[in-house]
């Protein structure tokens, strides 16, 4: 089984301008994800897809694989299926976020492995338990799965509501995706969807269309950069470090 991993990196971002180029502990945070990627033992390959020649440029100084996509993209999962429709030797695609300069490579591992236990899965993610104070922000998505640990919904509001107290957790979706190379392609093809449209979420476009999204819980909670505040956390957390 050949696992690719692929980071898409777009320059542009309305709260934070440049934000794959900007310097945590003095490298770029697109090298930051890189290097973390690149430590985890499944992928054959980890490679970045940008629309800019700056980001294109900077994974290059830094020795690692950059491949240019289109500036249309809507998604970051269209900027991937580009790159996975030209790669017929590529099993599985992961997609790791270029704003998660702390995501283990072990989760990585873990994703791919699904793959590799079960011929049948097309689409899988991840999860952790959700701080309390995470509950009411919408920029915290929230995930509820069935028993067997397959997504039922994910939402930017409270999932689920706790009218009754029967100790249900409450889960954040992390943002990492791992797709059977097909399946990427097919999904990647479809029209956004009323549910996906709505809460501006893309992985609902999956479970509107009748597939199943596999769920793997992790302790791992994440600090996505999308402002100059989470920047700035980011750069303490990893200069402590």
């Amino acid at each position: 089984m050949k696992v690719i991993c692929i980071i898409p990196a777009r320059y542009a971002s309305t709260r934070l301008p440049g934000k794959p180029l900007k310097l945590i502990a003095g490298k770029p945070m697109i090298q930051r994800v890189y290097e973390q990627a690149a430590k985890a033992k499944m992928p054959d390959e980890v490679i970045v897809a940008t629309d800019d020649n700056r980001v294109y440029q900077a994974v290059k100084d830094f020795g690692g694989r950059a491949v240019m996509t289109s500036t249309e993209h809507r998604s970051g999962t269209d900027r991937l299926a580009e790159v996975a429709k030209d790669r017929e030797d590529v099993d599985v695609v992961i997609n790791v976020q270029g704003d998660e300069p702390m995501l283990p490579p072990e989760i990585i591992d873990a994703l791919a492995e699904l793959f590799a236990k079960d011929g049948d899965l097309q689409m899988a993610t991840m999860k952790c338990p959700m701080k309390q104070e995470e509950y009411n922000e919408p920029g915290s998505v929230k995930v509820v799965t069935d028993l067997d640990g397959y997504a039922l919904y994910f939402s930017r509001s409270l999932l689920p509501y706790p009218r009754n107290e029967a100790g249900v957790k409450v889960y954040k979706h992390v943002g990492i995706y791992a797709y059977r190379r097909d399946f990427l392609l097919k999904y990647a093809a479809l029209e956004p969807t009323p549910l996906e449209l709505t809460e501006s979420l893309e992985q609902l476009r999956a479970l509107e269309s009748g597939y199943r999204i596999k769920v793997l819980e992790s302790d791992f909670q994440g600090v996505g950069v999308d402002t100059p505040e989470d920047l700035a956390r980011v750069n303490r957390l990893l200069s402590d470090g």
